[in-house]
């Protein structure tokens, strides 16, 4: 440092600098420290409140909005119909109608999901979606496993078999056991005939169980008419319990009696927007009373997809003037 004195330039004799400690010092950058540390840890909070978030509303989607597709997919297929849509072209397949089905749901569900992703950053974007996915499967893995145990009970309880459904052992389940089998028997099938039960068992021509077909746990009693074969259906008495039980609550369950206004708001024909949680359930179900030990799509001859998209069809794509 220096000074003028006249017009000659002269050296300080000593410096400016205020003396402080080095304890001082080392305190002043240990506060400094320390408050970029709370913005650092803030924004993690943040960042770990909103990732909570993504994994809450992600539950939604496996339970009210879709069993099988991905959200990436219904994203692509709603971004092919806005081009489409400009282009004026009507070729749009069956299983496209489905992922679009799929996309309204989820805008239905989660109203805040397309304007916040067109507003996202790419990585802020992706990290939304694999959050979402996340929440998707902890819920189908909670649904199910809660399921397990409730509707062996009710099976018991109400068949009586011998031996029991055991919920631990899912190898003496699907049509292995007289109850469960009764349950997923197609309704044009009698199981109480033994030449019936030993041509499912052993997948005999003419008894062969596919998707194409209502099993009988979908209808009140478990008993369809073949001359009308949309009497009773979806209001079944297990199908009921199981989506009061995930629904609401596994007590609310044992209200289920098959009848009234539960069943007839179930069955009343609506859009399968409002009941897509319904249909969903029908899967769940069938999969507890299955042998299958472990989710997939295919479960021997019966495909769960299209038996999934048959189902979105009755709602959404009803046959018939009258149906719609």
């Amino acid at each position: 440092m220096s000074q003028v004195v006249g017009d000659v330039l002269q050296p300080l004799e000593s410096s400016l600098a205020v003396t402080t400690s080095e304890s001082a010092r080392q305190k002043q950058k240990i506060a400094a420290l320390k408050e970029k540390l709370q913005v650092l840890e803030s924004g993690h909070a943040v960042k770990l409140r909103e990732t909570n978030y993504y994994m809450s509303k992600g539950r939604a989607i496996r339970r009210i909005v879709t069993l099988f597709d991905t959200v990436e997919d219904m994203i692509s297929k709603n971004d092919r119909r806005c081009d489409l849509d400009k282009d004026k072209d009507d070729n749009v397949t069956l299983d496209q109608e489905h992922l679009q089905i799929g996309y309204i749901a989820l805008n239905h569900a989660l109203p805040w999901f397309h304007p916040k992703a067109s507003d996202m950053e790419y990585e802020d974007y992706m990290l939304m979606l694999k959050k979402l996915r996340q929440g998707a499967d902890a819920a189908w893995g909670d649904d199910t496993s809660k399921l397990k145990s409730l509707v062996a009970d009710w099976v018991n309880r109400e068949f009586n078999p011998n031996p029991p459904v055991d919920p631990e052992d899912k190898h003496h389940h699907g049509f292995i056991n007289d109850a469960s089998g009764r349950l997923l028997c197609l309704t044009e099938l009698d199981w109480n005939n033994p030449i019936v039960r030993a041509g499912i068992r052993d997948c005999a021509d003419g008894y062969i169980v596919t998707e194409m077909s209502w099993p009988a746990f979908l209808y009140e009693k478990y008993s369809a008419d073949q001359n009308n074969l949309e009497e009773g259906l979806f209001k079944g008495t297990l199908l009921l319990q199981a989506f009061n039980a995930i629904f609401m609550s596994p007590s609310s369950a044992k209200e289920v009696a098959g009848e009234g206004d539960g069943a007839d708001n179930f069955n009343s024909g609506k859009k399968v927007k409002t009941h897509v949680a319904q249909i969903i359930n029908m899967r769940k179900l069938q999969f507890v009373l299955s042998s299958v030990t472990s989710w997939c799509s295919v479960d021997g001859n019966f495909d769960y997809i299209p038996f999934w998209q048959n189902i979105v069809d009755f709602f959404e794509r009803p046959p018939g003037r009258a149906a719609q």
